[in-house]
């Protein structure tokens, strides 16, 4: 995105309150590959979709340091619950300090391990899932989400453009194409409706039938 639209939606919107600044700080300052973290353009959008579909579950696929569930738990209602799935532990530190400091512990299930075993095992069905994990994953994700997915649930798919790779015919790595195998399954899948949202690394928006 050009920096100065950026900084004019962020300059619009809601303010990114001082819990979630101090988290996307100090993720920049200690952990590899900060990019990662959703933001607070897209975490806002999480926060209003939640507040709009008010669902009873949410799955999120890939916790990393905690910011997108946090954005998504505050809308929550008021017995709903998020579970979040992260395989690496190390990131589990930072993650429960913040949903602690953000008073989110009611909210927020932590689950560490491999988000597909731990998705086989699971059941429970959610009227919302987030996929943000493993890219060279995300078709079998897919699969396993609609299954434990309420029907006219809503899907959510973070980085399908993947800073436009997906375009280039040159780029044929593993999660590159792991995100193209992902994105054509969703297109000729005819239990959902999908669309495409161009925030940040694209986004998106499937509802299933």
């Amino acid at each position: 995105m050009n920096s100065d639209i950026e900084k004019y939606i962020l300059e619009i919107s809601s303010d990114e309150d001082q819990i979630l600044k101090d988290l996307y700080r100090e993720t920049h300052t200690s952990v590899i590959n900060p990019n990662m973290i959703s933001g607070h353009i897209q975490g806002k959008l999480l926060e209003m979709i939640v507040r709009m579909t008010k669902p009873e579950l949410v799955l999120e696929i890939g916790t990393y340091t905690g910011y997108s569930a946090i954005s998504m738990a505050r809308a929550l209602p008021e017995r709903a619950r998020l579970h979040t799935i992260e395989i690496n532990d190390e990131l589990a530190e930072i993650s429960s300090r913040y949903v602690n400091k953000a008073e989110l512990d009611d909210k927020i299930i932590f689950h560490c391990g491999d988000a597909i075993a731990l998705m086989k095992k699971m059941e429970l069905y959610f009227d919302l899932i987030f996929i943000d994990g493993d890219k060279r994953q995300y078709p079998e994700y897919y699969e396993l989400a609609l299954d434990i997915l309420n029907k006219g649930g809503y899907m959510l798919a973070d980085n399908v453009l993947w800073n436009g790779k997906v375009i280039d015919p040159t780029v044929n790595d593993p999660m590159t194409e792991g995100i193209r195998e992902f994105n054509l399954k969703v297109k000729e899948d005819t239990r959902t409706e999908k669309i495409i949202l161009p925030v940040r690394d694209g986004l998106m928006l499937i509802r299933k039938y």
